[in-house]
């Protein structure tokens, strides 16, 4: 069973996609892979001045929807949730929000989160029947003097605040989990992990830089697991002093190194984010057993210079400014 995004067998880009329009992005490639003994910082990509949107994947309409809020010299923080929103509710992504694939035993469980400019942070984990988490996640955020709910609190809170309870499991889902169920084998493997998850980092007309990140999580995970993307220094993290970055795979890997706070504190220490986004690679593939799974990393610092790398060739990334857009494969440590 294939994620809708079938990783990509290619290698990465060593420069930029000529400038597209919206609505018309895609994907090239070069050979130019790095070798996998040696993780380089070659090719910083510099951003033109003014407001950016960059997310993880090919994602056209989250960033067009991102964008729009920027082009009328709204927050960051608005542009992501925007952006974020739109594969929430599209059942066609079978790895976010509404037609997200189930838990084993056939339950659709999201996780989500957000962070502002100014250091404040929403997540909710283990939220069950509400299309849009990122938007509790603010609610959180903003109504409350917490950064986490989980499960029935989340729940609980997010019908308090006047979001609806509806089914978030389709009919496709729900075929495909009940095929699944035939042998019930689960191990997730590089480049097929039927999971992903969308994180976007945004700077506004101020230069101020927001974050968030959502997804439904593993396929047929157990019950209750909860990966990195909503939590806070694991799969975003902002620090509006100097950057954002948000990380995508398999989430336990990020989890044990912190990822996305560890690139943002590698380019406090000077690094440059592609520097950052290969160094926080490289501390999981010193420790752990990474020739089957995949990880990536995304950054964006206040300079509007930007960074991608992943363990396994396949991941992209989708960059947007000033009406144009560009999707490309990132930098990785495995050919």
């Amino acid at each position: 069973m294939v994620n809708r995004r079938r990783f990509l067998t290619l290698s990465s880009l060593a420069g930029l996609l000529p400038s597209l329009s919206f609505g018309a992005a895609k994907t090239v490639t070069t050979s130019d892979t790095l070798d996998n003994q040696t993780a380089t910082s070659e090719n910083l990509r510099p951003l033109l001045s003014g407001p950016v949107v960059i997310s993880t994947w090919k994602q056209p309409k989250a960033n067009a929807a991102a964008q729009a809020v920027l082009d009328r010299h709204g927050r960051a923080l608005d542009a992501v949730e925007a952006g974020v929103r739109i594969p929430e509710a599209d059942p066609a992504d079978m790895s976010v929000g509404y037609g997200g694939r189930p838990d084993r035993d056939g339950h659709v469980t999201l996780d989500a989160c957000i962070m502002d400019e100014k250091g404040n942070a929403g997540s909710v984990t283990f939220l069950e029947h509400i299309m849009h988490p990122i938007s509790v996640a603010r609610a959180v955020m903003e109504k409350t003097p917490h950064v986490m709910l989980s499960g029935e609190g989340a729940l609980t809170f997010a019908l308090s605040q006047g979001f609806k309870k509806q089914n978030l499991l389709t009919p496709k889902a729900e075929k495909e989990w009940r095929e699944w169920l035939k042998t019930a084998k689960y191990k997730p493997i590089a480049n097929i992990e039927r999971h992903d998850t969308i994180g976007m980092l945004a700077m506004d007309s101020k230069g101020d830089i927001s974050g968030a990140c959502t997804t439904s999580g593993l396929a047929y995970k157990m019950r209750g697991r909860v990966g990195d993307s909503p939590i806070i220094g694991a799969g975003l993290f902002v620090d509006n002093e100097i950057g954002g970055a948000c990380a995508t795979g398999l989430g336990e890997l990020v989890m044990r190194t912190c990822g996305a706070f560890l690139v943002v504190e590698l380019m406090r220490q000077g690094h440059t984010p592609q520097q950052a986004c290969e160094e926080a690679a490289m501390r999981i593939i010193k420790k752990q057993d990474y020739k089957d799974i995949q990880v990536g990393f995304l950054a964006l610092n206040k300079k509007g210079e930007y960074g991608a790398y992943s363990i396994q060739p396949g991941f992209n990334y989708t960059l947007s400014q000033q009406n144009k857009m560009e999707v490309t494969d990132a930098k990785s440590y495995l050919k």
